[in-house]
């Protein structure tokens, strides 16, 4: 997988990226249970996650301030963002990159158990010829903007716009100019599973 990934030079030595299960959200609609452990198709939610993550990545972490110990168990550590009040998914990247300096990121969000098998190949092709300093999914339908490619170079610029507040997820990733790429040959991979009802339909 040749990249653009950890350098900004598309021309840089191919880099695997650190992999980042994010997985610190409220979980409001599933009745503020831990998403990453709901089990779906007999395993949780987070096991499923790392299967369809772990393949394309050097390494990996899982982003959360809850459950900690228990997300350690399973043999990668976690990243927690410094923040007191929830500033969403995107406090969970800056952690990474605070944690892991000077790497770039492929992220995939925890109740997404049929994520790509080739989101990193396909973000890191869109990035070799684009001096982009990310790339993020779309289905076909809509942006999928937490399954993103990040070049370390964000990693300031996130930092500080998260200490001024909370930011929207894809209006972020429209504002630094992310490369989006094209997955609308199979929106399945992008089905979440946000509330019980789809537990039990999708």
């Amino acid at each position: 997988m040749s990249d653009a990934l950890n350098q900004t030079d598309p021309r840089s030595p191919s880099i695997l990226p650190l992999g980042v299960v994010l997985a610190g959200g409220q979980g409001q609609r599933m009745g503020g249970v831990n998403k990453g452990w709901i089990i779906w198709q007999g395993r949780p939610l987070v096991e499923q996650v790392i299967k369809r993550l772990q393949p394309q990545v050097a390494t990996l972490v899982i982003s959360t301030n809850t459950d900690i110990d228990r997300y350690q168990a399973l043999g990668f550590p976690c990243v927690t963002d410094p923040f007191p009040d929830y500033r969403g998914p995107l406090a969970g990247i800056a952690a990474a990159f605070a944690a892991h300096p000077g790497q770039s990121l492929l992220c995939m969000p925890v109740d997404a158990p049929r994520g790509p098998a080739d989101l990193g190949l396909r973000l890191t092709r869109a990035l070799e010829t684009s001096t982009a300093p990310a790339a993020i999914a779309h289905d076909g339908d809509r942006l999928q903007p937490l399954f993103a490619l990040l070049r370390p170079v964000l990693a300031e610029r996130l930092r500080a716009e998260l200490d001024a507040g909370s930011l929207a997820v894809g209006r972020w990733f429209r504002e630094i100019g992310a490369e989006v790429v094209d997955f609308s040959d199979q929106p399945q991979a992008f089905v979440n599973l946000n509330t019980p009802d789809d537990l039990q339909t999708r």
